[in-house]
């Protein structure tokens, strides 16, 4: 890893909590007035050593919704809320990671975290590596592999299809980071993830 990536991870999510926070307070109300439930979506994932940490984002679905499904979304997921499916669809769901961020758990640009079960599928060698990291908010995957709901919208089992043909292709992703990692490749996934949100652009 680069040197500095902790205090760039600081700066940059402290500023980014000081400038969105007046739309933070608009989301939470909104999310408030459109479903029962808690604001945020906290969520047990696996980080940086292995170690366990909560992930926060804002809620994008209904009450106990692990209860009635996969710990995946698949298509037009009917879990999803009214204002979820807006929120999930220019990733602003994602923003509270901001917090996680300058707690310390995350980094800016990183592997996406895993949540234990689908941790337990990881081949040992990339298991090493991804977890010398801390786990971000967008990486290449995210950046690059957008069809994912559509796959698993198509499978007659969602489940296995991730684990067998999408996950192997986010391990691919998350190595090639740890392999390529720096200053300069942070900022380029940053600016194509910026791209890709509100401009649609081809990474």
């Amino acid at each position: 890893m680069w040197i500095g990536k902790r205090i760039f991870d600081i700066i940059f999510s402290l500023i980014g909590l000081i400038i969105l926070s007046p739309l933070f307070l608009l989301i939470a109300l909104w999310i408030k007035l459109d479903s029962k439930g808690p604001i945020f979506f906290r969520q047990n994932r696996v980080g940086r050593s292995e170690l366990p940490f909560f992930i926060h984002k804002f809620r994008t679905m209904s009450l106990d919704a692990e209860k009635k499904g996969l710990q995946i979304t698949v298509g037009m997921d009917s879990r999803i809320t009214n204002s979820g499916h807006i929120l999930r669809k220019y990733k602003i769901d994602e923003f509270p990671q901001l917090i996680d961020v300058l707690l310390g758990n995350m980094s800016i640009v990183g592997p996406r975290p895993e949540v234990p079960r689908y941790v337990e599928k990881y081949p040992a060698p990339q298991r090493l590596k991804i977890f010398k990291m801390r786990p971000g908010i967008t990486d290449w995957a995210s950046v690059k592999f957008k069809d994912e709901n559509a796959i698993l919208a198509k499978s007659t089992d969602p489940e296995r299809t991730y684990v067998e043909e999408i996950l192997p292709i986010k391990l691919s992703y998350y190595e090639s980071y740890f392999d390529q990692s720096s200053l300069t490749v942070d900022l380029k996934i940053i600016y194509l993830t910026v791209g890709e949100i509100f401009f649609k652009r081809t990474a």
